[in-house]
């Protein structure tokens, strides 16, 4: 019999049996740690809201998942995360705060066991569950993980009926998680649903919660070996996310066969890491499956510092200890990737295979051109979402470190239904953009565009350089079939647009700059607004290529452009001839069709080799 078709009793048997709570030790190990925690901490308390007993802050969003659109907002996971924090804090006068603040939270989490929603928590006290558009189940993820630090280190610090509600809390939680049974491509949440699964079956005594969270890590490692990566891959935001969620479980699963398992992935997490990170620009180069913003956040760099042991210096030290979890997630990269991180990168080219045979029969593989200057990545099969960086460069400038990555814009926002098909040599890119019909508009699922219509006013795909760029100077014009160049700092940076073409229309090309960036942008449509319907579109594409290249470039390494286009039974082939270089070649679908058809016409090849599969390309 499953859990759920016996209902609540079965829940409150499992609430108010086993399990037993130790008091914790001090949770943190040295006087500059609290003493950095607390200067965190300190920057929090002004966000307390005393009426609602919970965080306030300005409104911000993603774009998805919630309909607000500003004004102040309450939300959950953050209130939860200062709870803890004022708990770790040890300081008496704030404990109440802190037993006010989980008692508030923990009455907004829908604990009905047949409900649609159970088990989490709506984002904000402003929106509930059914005003969300959708909810987001992966709350039970991260607000039970918040609510376990609670339980592990602090229980015998609160009023009993408030201890039975973390602990019911948690269960709800946990079996929402199970009920869910995310697999394992969906990386960050993967992990941090097995913490809260398995560590709260160990901790309640809780056997089907135990054994399900077993069984889930297992299958996440067997997963990831036989990929050959984390599916949300090389992500400054969660391969963060991941390595912390292992880091948990080192420190709080005792099963010592999944120990074995963490301490691998763990291993093969830093080396991701390690192997991308640009020690002149102090960048995590691309390409990113998922980030929330271009340039590495101080932050992140602080997480790698710590993880070091302070043996790799990249921010300063009081800043590295300014943190609300610093002292629970004491992640440890191995020793030997630490040169990684401090010696000058060579010339190298690094290939991952990210997936096996998911997307159209090839593989999802990343490429990153590593150089004592730049870095240039790609990922040969990827989409447009505003989280995606598929196409990124970095390089420092006088003034600081740049970015290039290209993006498309519906209307100003970034469309997720854009896709990007690419095969890079070392600082050469050929790469297209078509459109798929199955996909959504701003979110790659949640917002599916219906009957492959959308409404616009623009549309159109972008090269944008962000980050310090005062001392980068685009030309005035640009145009298809021409060469656009520049150059900053000790980068040069060659892009060329051969064939573009959407509806009947004639294609410009425009450069310009606003308050934070410089784009050169592809216009694809621009005018009143309308019905663009891409399922009546006979061809929609756009072919590019870019190259990156030391400054000044020697004579030999000067980019040339010379293509041929060809079209056949609906698809389009680049070559790019590239002199005394390996050929490159992209076949393309020419008019919009569903994702899955996109990846089965799509293929490249590099000279005789076809380097969207594994194994085919070696780097040199």
């Amino acid at each position: 019999m499953s859990h759920f078709s016996t209902g609540r009793a079965t829940i409150l048997l499992l609430i108010l049996g086993g399990g037993t709570i130790c008091a914790a030790a001090d949770v943190f190990l040295s006087r500059h740690q609290k003493a950095g925690f607390m200067r965190a901490l300190a920057g929090r308390h002004a966000r307390y809201d005393p009426a609602e007993k919970m965080i306030r802050r300005p409104f911000s969003s993603p774009g998805y998942h919630t309909t607000l659109k500003g004004g102040y907002v309450h939300p959950t996971r953050d209130s939860l995360n200062y709870a803890v924090a004022l708990l770790d804090s040890g300081e008496p006068d704030l404990l109440g705060r802190a037993e006010q603040i989980l008692r508030r939270v923990i009455s907004l989490q829908d604990q009905e066991p047949d409900s649609r929603t159970y088990g989490i928590w709506s984002w904000f006290l402003e929106e509930p569950l059914d005003k969300m558009s959708p909810p987001d189940w992966n709350w039970a993820d991260f607000c039970g993980t918040q609510l376990l630090q609670v339980a592990i280190d602090h229980m015998h610090r609160l009023a009993d009926d408030l201890k039975l509600e973390v602990k019911q809390s948690i269960l709800h939680a946990a079996y929402s998680i199970k009920r869910r049974n995310v697999g394992p491509g969906y990386t960050n949440i993967a992990l941090m649903g097995t913490y809260v699964t398995l560590v709260a079956g160990e901790l309640f005594e809780v056997d089907e919660l135990t054994e399900y969270g077993k069984a889930r890590l297992k299958r996440f490692h067997h997963y990831t070996l036989e990929q050959g990566s984390f599916r949300e891959y090389n992500s400054p935001t969660y391969t963060v996310v991941a390595i912390k969620e292992i880091t948990r479980m080192l420190g709080h699963v005792r099963d010592p066969d999944s120990q074995k398992l963490l301490r691998d992935l763990n291993r093969r997490a830093w080396f991701h890491v390690a192997r991308r990170y640009h020690p002149p620009t102090r960048q995590w180069a691309g390409p990113h499956s998922r980030c929330y913003r271009t340039l590495l956040s101080d932050s992140t760099l602080a997480f790698i510092q710590r993880a070091t042991g302070d043996q790799v210096h990249l921010v300063p030290e009081g800043l590295a200890l300014e943190s609300l979890d610093a002292h629970r997630l004491i992640a440890e990269c191995p020793s030997d990737f630490f040169h990684h991180f401090t010696d000058p990168p060579e010339r190298r080219l690094e290939i991952e295979t990210f997936a096996r045979g998911g997307a159209g029969g090839h593989d999802i593989i990343g490429t990153t051109y590593m150089h004592p200057d730049f870095t240039l990545g790609s990922v040969n099969i990827g989409d447009l979402w505003n989280q995606r960086r598929p196409l990124l460069a970095y390089w420092k400038t006088e003034t600081g470190v740049a970015a290039m990555r290209l993006r498309c814009l519906h209307d100003g926002y970034d469309y997720a239904s854009a896709s990007l098909f690419a095969v890079q040599d070392k600082a050469d890119i050929l790469g297209a953009v078509v459109f798929a019909t199955d996909r959504g508009d701003t979110h790659i699922s949640l917002d599916r565009i219906k009957d492959a219509t959308i409404k616009a006013k623009d549309l159109r795909l972008r090269l944008q350089f962000e980050g310090a760029t005062d001392d980068i100077e685009l030309p005035s014009r640009a145009k298809v079939g021409e060469a656009v160049c520049l150059s900053a700092g000790r980068v040069t940076c060659a892009f060329h647009v051969p064939h573009a073409a959407f509806e009947e229309r004639a294609i410009e090309m425009q450069t310009g700059q606003d308050d934070e960036t410089l784009y050169i942008d592809v216009v694809l449509y621009t005018g009143p607004e309308r019905d663009l319907n891409f399922a009546k579109i006979s061809e929609a594409a756009a072919i590019f290529a870019l190259s990156v290249r030391q400054m000044p470039p020697p004579q030999h390494l000067t980019p040339q452009f010379n293509f041929g286009v060809s079209s056949a039974a609906g698809a389009i082939t680049a070559v790019w001839k590239r002199n005394d270089r390996t050929d490159m070649t992209l076949t393309i679908p020419a008019r919009p069709t569903r994702t899955r058809d996109q990846q089965s016409i799509a293929r490249a090849e590099f000279g005789s080799d076809h380097p969207w599969k594994a194994g085919n390309r070696r780097p040199k």
